[in-house]
Formats: C-alpha cells, sequence, structure tokens
C-alpha cells in the first residue's frame, strides 16, 4: 500500500466512528465534570506552527492504561486500509494511528478503539484529572492526565490528528454505528 498523507489519513477517519462503534453498546449516561469543557482549541492547522514530522510505526510492547475507568490494552499500529477502508477494525486493542508521534515523542499521538466494554466504552465516562498511563516496551511508565473532553466531535473534523508542539495523547472512539455520529475525544497530557 503505498504511503498516506496525515491529511489523508484524517480525512479517512470519518469512517472510523462506524468502525470502532459496530455492534457496541450506546451510552447510557455521560458523565463529565463540569470543568470538563475544551480547555483549548484543536491542534493548529497552520503550516508555519506545525512542529517536527511525526514517527513512523509504534513498536510492539506499549500498554494504555486508564486505572479509574478500567481501560487496559495493548497497542498496536493502525492499519487504514483495514480499519477504515474494509473496516475491520480487531477487538481487544487500542490502535495508533500510522503518522501520529509514538507516546514520549513529544508531539500528537493518536489512539482509537472500539466503543465496547473492555476496550474504549468506559472513555465515555473520563473526567479531568484521570490518570492515563502508557507503558513502553522498555518498562518506562509515561503518566498522563486528561486536561478535555470533547464528547461530539464532528467526523469531519480530522483536525485532532495533527502533529502539536507539545505532548499529549489524543484518544478517540466511537458515539454511535453511523459515519454521521459524532466521535468522543479526550485529551491527556504529561503529568
Amino acid at each position: 500500500m503505498r504511503r498516506l498523507s496525515l491529511p489523508i489519513v484524517g480525512a479517512m477517519l470519518i469512517a472510523l466512528g462506524v468502525v470502532i462503534f459496530a455492534a457496541g453498546e450506546r451510552p447510557r449516561t455521560l458523565v463529565i465534570d463540569a470543568g470538563a469543557a475544551p480547555t483549548a482549541s484543536p491542534p493548529s492547522t497552520d503550516a508555519s506552527a506545525t512542529p517536527v514530522a511525526t514517527s513512523g510505526p509504534i513498536a510492539p510492547g506499549y500498554r494504555i492504561q486508564v486505572p479509574r475507568l478500567s481501560i487496559d490494552l495493548p497497542i498496536a499500529e493502525g492499519d487504514v486500509e483495514r480499519d477504515i477502508v474494509v473496516q475491520r477494525t480487531p477487538e481487544n486493542f487500542a490502535f495508533h494511528l500510522p503518522g501520529t508521534a509514538i507516546p514520549g515523542d513529544g508531539s500528537n499521538t493518536y489512539l482509537y478503539a472500539h466503543a465496547r466494554r473492555g476496550m474504549f466504552l468506559t472513555l465515555w465516562n473520563a473526567r479531568v484529572g484521570d490518570e492515563v498511563f502508557i507503558s513502553t516496551p522498555s518498562g518506562a511508565a509515561l503518566r498522563y492526565l486528561v486536561t478535555e473532553i470533547h464528547p461530539r466531535v464532528p467526523p469531519e473534523d480530522t483536525s485532532w490528528v495533527q502533529p502539536t508542539a507539545s505532548e499529549r495523547l489524543t484518544l478517540q472512539t466511537s458515539t454511535g454505528p453511523n459515519r454521521e455520529d459524532p466521535r468522543f475525544v479526550v485529551i491527556a497530557v504529561p503529568a
């Protein structure tokens, strides 16, 4: 498969909501702290503000844990063809969006998973201040804190996959089974 540019990959994320949510559950209640309103804008798409280039594929051995939400998943490299075009995203993994930063590299790491039990379904109950841990293949534990919760990101808004000037995790899952359904996005920054 030929290399796709980051904006094309971002545009293909429009379809990812359907893939991630398929056969999952709809939220019964959405719990967001009053302070969970967006505290910053999406990453800038101004070319003059674009940071250094992104990293390559994520190595095996990374894991994401959000203890309060009972999220504990291995992280694998996403596959745009499989996950978005063919819509066959495997279960029981969080996936690293190709072309985004590797955790700890100082830019935007974009991770996505199905909105299902044992995966990112409980992300709908994230709160500002929740701890997120990324374990690396070397055994290091990177600690992040949730700073923003965006429960209704329009599927055409692909700005969330862009590189950022500072380290952050962008975690994404779906809110419904249709392509038009908003995405649920949580931002966490190093603690």
